[in-house]
């Protein structure tokens, strides 16, 4: 469809609650919304669209096509627009990158030797599932405390089948396991231990501790006074873990407070939970910065407590959202026990708002030093070089010594940062003599003939070429692409006298000087540190291991072939000089062995 009849398409919607479903080209699902009435809400993307933020701007010219659904009611709607966000998870929603729910803790008594594990989801297995407890940090932190108190195993081993094969491992030894892979343990005494925690995860502390007491009354009187110790100190345990009430079902947060803070370009949406005045644990979620905050803190709070499965008493936020109050009722209708939604003014409640979206401050501060640093390096950089800041920037550099073993490396930095997958390093072919002219453009040839032809890892490409050397380097560059047919923003970089980048120096010979700018001077002497360290590992590594095979020239008998059956078996020259003529016949024919050994003793030595 045409804008106009996107337009006129939005003006004939009814002004009834629904949701609205836009699509691009493909018919992809690029953005959902709900609306009050969906007349007003829709139209507003066809007109004045010069007030829309950069991002509605990018949505909006994407959009080919929409669909809406019209809804009974705003709770209608609202909960139909939950469910398409997270059956399509649309490109232009603010999205949770993680949207998993709680996880739980798995026993199944079945199995002979029952394990106790952490899943991310229930599964109708006939096992047990205990929780969920909050988050994975917490429950593994429940996991832990049962493990720890009844001291069962936290390793690989496999029961019955390592029973009894090699020595218990550490934990044992510190205390932390009761060693049933020794042999004297029996499968009752394991399954009675699992019975003890799966007690424990039900909340019967009482019950575990009983049966404890009983058995260290019994170790005492038939006087073995060693298993009497660690029983008390296991009862001891017990009583400890319920006084935390780390595990009980209710270990669940009461309240959920509600962070969020921006900086220049990022924004965190935080979450702390409470159990009764006391702090459990935090979520958070990185995002960039939104066109409304109050919109971005509403959709992540739905997708926050859909994923999760289940919701606080009270969750307090730091500000009005939209749809708070039948969010509420929604929350009240998944899970079947009410959620109050508040925005604390005073007290208590708003120091621990307060308290959240510091943590959340935190948070987006500590991630946007470094990528806010980088990406306006990045930005000046281009500005300096009168381009568009580079993302993907390959650089180029040749090593040789005295023409022998001549390779090019080609380093990439995406986003400022080395990307190490995307290095490639090329032996360069035809070229005897030291030309450090022919030997840039064979690789520049050769890297960008593999990307016209679309090979793997060769696709992308570069915003920024930078290739070691002066002007002259750099129009051997631009002539290699022109023969492509290509052409990249190709800048030389002049070297001062201590060989660190001063200036980078355009094709037509224009020097632009970075040393004034230490953060560009920084990003690009890492570059070409980088670049040039690759290089020389290539070189000596090929050098080393052409000396190799050229010590072993002029044997008789000692072809290409055997020269490389000597280095796989004996790794080094050293080695094979020390070998015995026995040794090397295992490998060799009789009288090329003797011809090896011959070489390096040449006077028989033993």
């Amino acid at each position: 469809m045409t804008f106009d009849q996107l337009k006129e398409k939005a003006r004939s919607l009814p002004m009834q609650p629904g949701v609205y479903i836009m699509r691009d080209k493909s018919d992809k699902v690029i953005y959902v919304g709900k609306a009050k009435k969906l007349k007003n809400r829709v139209s507003q993307y066809f007109v004045d669209t010069v007030s829309h933020s950069p991002k509605t701007r990018i949505m909006v010219s994407k959009i080919d096509h929409f669909d809406v659904i019209i809804a009974a009611s705003e709770f209608e709607a609202l909960v139909l627009e939950c469910s398409l966000i997270k059956r399509h998870m649309p490109k232009y929603n603010i999205l949770l990158k993680d949207d998993k729910g709680y996880p739980y803790l798995r026993l199944d008594m079945r199995e002979a030797y029952p394990k106790l594990s952490l899943v991310s989801k229930l599964a109708n297995d006939g096992a047990s599932y205990f929780g969920p407890y909050g988050s994975r940090s917490v429950t593994q932190s429940v996991l832990e405390a049962i493990r720890s108190t009844l001291k069962l195993p936290n390793c690989s081993r496999e029961f019955p089948r390592d029973i009894g094969k090699g020595r218990p491992c550490l934990n044992y030894h510190m205390n932390q396991c009761a060693g049933w892979c020794m042999p004297d343990r029996t499968q009752e005494q394991y399954r009675c231990m699992m019975e003890q925690a799966r007690q424990l995860l039900l909340g019967n502390y009482k019950q575990v501790a009983d049966e404890i007491r009983t058995q260290m009354l019994e170790a005492s009187d038939d006087l073995e006074f060693e298993r009497a110790a660690a029983l008390r100190d296991r009862l001891n345990a017990v009583e400890q873990l319920r006084q935390k009430q780390n595990v009980t079902a209710g270990a669940l947060a009461d309240t959920d407070v509600i962070g969020y803070a921006e900086t220049e370009s990022k924004a965190c949406f935080a979450v702390l939970h409470f159990r009764g005045g006391d702090l459990l644990d935090k979520d958070y979620e990185i995002l960039s910065v939104p066109d409304d905050k109050e919109a971005a803190v509403s959709s992540l709070l739905k997708q926050y407590y859909i994923s999760r499965g289940l919701a606080p008493k009270r969750i307090l936020l730091p500000f009005k959202v939209e749809d708070s109050e039948l969010f509420a009722q929604f929350l009240q209708q998944q899970f079947g026990s009410a959620t109050r939604i508040l925005i604390p003014q005073r007290g208590e409640n708003r120091r621990l708002v307060e308290l959240s979206v510091k943590n959340a401050f935190e948070e987006a501060n500590r991630v946007t030093g470094k990528e806010e640093r980088v990406s306006a390096t990045l930005a000046l950089l281009g500005k300096m070089l009168n381009m568009a800041p580079p993302a993907r920037i390959e650089s180029f550099d040749i090593s040789n010594i005295s023409g022998t073993d001549i390779v090019a490396s080609m380093v990439v930095f995406q986003d400022g940062k080395p990307k190490s997958s995307d290095y490639k390093r090329f032996k360069l072919e035809g070229l005897t003599d030291q030309d450090d002219y022919a030997s840039m453009r064979q690789v520049i040839l050769r890297r960008f003939a593999h990307y016209k032809a679309g090979d793997r890892g060769f696709e992308s490409a570069p915003d920024l070429l930078l290739i070691d050397g002066g002007i002259n380097h750099a129009n051997v560059a631009v002539d290699a692409l022109r023969e492509l047919d290509l052409s990249f923003p190709v800048f030389g970089m002049v070297k001062d006298d201590r060989h660190r980048t001063r200036a980078l120096v355009t094709p037509e010979g224009e020097e632009i000087a970075i040393t004034n700018q230490l953060a560009v001077f920084a990003l690009i002497g890492n570059i070409q540190e980088h670049t040039h360290n690759f290089a020389i590992r290539y070189h000596r590594h090929l050098r080393s291991k052409r000396l190799q095979y050229s010590q072993l020239d002029g044997i008789v008998g000692i072809g290409a072939k055997r020269k490389q059956m000597l280095l796989k078996t004996f790794k080094s020259l050293a080695n094979i000089g020390k070998a015995s003529i026995e040794e090397l016949m295992r490998i060799l024919p009789a009288d090329a062995a003797t011809a090896v050994y011959q070489h390096f003793h040449p006077e028989g030595d033993a």
